[in-house]
This record gives structure tokens, C-alpha cells and sequence, in this order.
């Protein structure tokens, strides 16, 4: 029996080996997880020439280097947002999609979406290392919810995440995106998130539904965008993923016979 493969593209926080280790011990033997780190990350600096298009290429990249045609994807905070931005531009590459509370969706915004967008942009303004991520981090949870203290061997990189960061938000809102290019997608879909993260999630979610014609949701309980992977990637999450995956390799099958 043949493996399901899967990028795997992480957010802007931690790396994919760190963010996806705990879905690869449970995942199972059939499946071959395949990290993928942001381009963002890829020097000690940014690349001045960042971009969306940039992300995407470096994911062909790897797809190619492969040898994968087709692939499973899924993508968690900044990269939630570069896997929708893939599955919308080159929707037949994929066998399926699964999402963790994506940072934001491509294209045009709701008016609910640009205010919180443009308040936590202007929160942020003029920060940087740890007092930059201090906000990042509290903005997108909800009031009450207590965040664990970042170990030290963590603050050492705070400077280079929040600068990245910064980068990976002017390259989203720069991105041009037809959000109907979802409409496209012949795949199966899956969107999971926490109930202590913001309520924009929900929005997010809400508007998905209108554009993927097969999207699942899910809502944890207890959970938020910053809790150890090991909490996000809990039996229900793993199996979640697990039947998103088998329904892309039927799916694809399908269309074939």
C-alpha cells in the first residue's frame, strides 16, 4: 500500500519539525510527513524580495524534490495562510487541505477582518523582540486566558521571529487573491481551532464554508492558538486528519476511474 504524503508548513513561531513532531509519532506508519519551513526563516534576516509567491515556490520546491505530483497539505497560522493561497492558485497539485487556525485568509477582507487586522497591526507598530511578540501572542487569545512564560533558550530568537513575523503581515496584505479561486477546489477540507482563541476564528471559518464546497470544522475545547503542539494534536485532531487524508486519496481515485 502506498504512503499519504503530507507538507507539513508551520507558523511564524516555531519550526515544522517542532510545530508537527507530535502529529508524525501519532499519524501512523501509512503516513510520511514532509516538513516544510517558511522561506521567511530561511536566512538570518528576511529576504528583501519577500512574498507570498516566495512561500509558494518553496513548496513547489520541495513537492518537486519529492517527486510528489500531488500532495496532501495542511498549514497552521502564517502557514495556514500560504496553504490557502496554494490551494486556491494551484488547486490540482492537491489531495487535500487541513487548517489550524490559519493567521488570516487571502484576499480581500470582511470589514470584521480588517478592523482586527488593522488593530493588531497598530498595536505592534514600532515594537520588537520579546515586547512585540508580548502583544502577538496576547492580541489573538481571549481575555483571561493565562499564556505560559517563554522558556530562556526561547528568548534568544525572539528578535528574528518578530522580524519575521512583521515581514510574513506586509507580504499578506500585499497579496492580490480572488478568494472565489476557492470555489475551484475539487478537495476535501478541514479547519480546526480552539475555543479560547479570538472569535475571529469562527469568521474565518464562516466564510470558508461559503467558498469550499466539502469544509469541515472543528472547535477544541480548552485550546488556543499558543498552547504545545502536543495539546492541539490530541487522538480527536490526529483521527480528524486521518479521515481528511482518506477521503483525498478516495476522492482522487474516484476522479481518476
Amino acid at each position: 500500500m502506498e504512503k499519504i504524503h503530507v507538507i507539513c508548513v508551520p507558523g511564524g513561531i516555531a519550526p515544522a519539525a517542532q510545530r508537527y513532531g507530535p502529529l508524525k509519532a501519532a499519524a501512523g506508519d501509512g503516513i510520511e510527513l514532509h516538513w516544510k519551513d517558511l522561506e521567511v526563516y530561511r536566512d538570518a534576516a528576511p529576504p528583501s524580495n519577500h512574498s507570498v509567491e516566495l512561500e509558494l515556490l518553496g513548496v513547489d520546491r520541495l513537492a518537486a524534490s519529492l517527486g510528489l505530483e500531488r500532495f496532501h497539505l495542511i498549514g497552521y497560522s502564517g502557514g495556514g495562510f500560504i496553504s490557502l493561497a496554494y490551494a486556491g492558485t494551484l488547486p490540482e497539485r492537491l489531495l487535500s487541505l487541513g487548517l489550524f487556525e490559519p493567521a488570516a485568509l487571502p484576499g480581500t477582507m470582511s470589514p470584521i477582518e480588517q478592523q482586527a487586522f488593522d488593530a493588531l497591526s497598530s498595536r505592534l507598530r514600532g515594537l520588537e523582540g520579546g515586547d512585540f511578540m508580548k502583544v502577538f501572542v496576547g492580541a489573538q487569545v481571549k481575555d483571561g486566558v493565562v499564556l505560559p512564560t517563554p522558556p530562556a533558550s526561547a528568548l534568544e530568537g525572539m528578535k528574528q521571529r518578530a522580524v519575521g513575523i512583521n515581514a510574513m503581515m506586509r507580504s499578506f496584505e500585499r497579496y492580490g487573491f480572488d478568494r472565489n479561486q476557492l470555489r475551484n477546489a475539487s478537495f476535501p477540507v478541514y479547519f480546526g481551532y480552539g475555543d479560547l482563541t479570538d472569535d475571529l476564528e469562527e469568521v474565518k471559518a464562516a466564510i470558508l464554508a461559503r467558498l469550499f464546497s466539502d469544509l469541515r470544522v472543528q472547535r477544541f475545547s480548552g485550546i488556543h492558538h499558543f498552547v504545545p503542539p502536543e495539546q492541539i494534536y490530541t487522538p480527536a485532531h490526529v483521527a480528524a486528519l486521518q479521515d481528511l487524508w482518506q477521503r483525498g486519496e478516495l476522492k482522487a481515485r474516484h476522479a481518476v476511474a
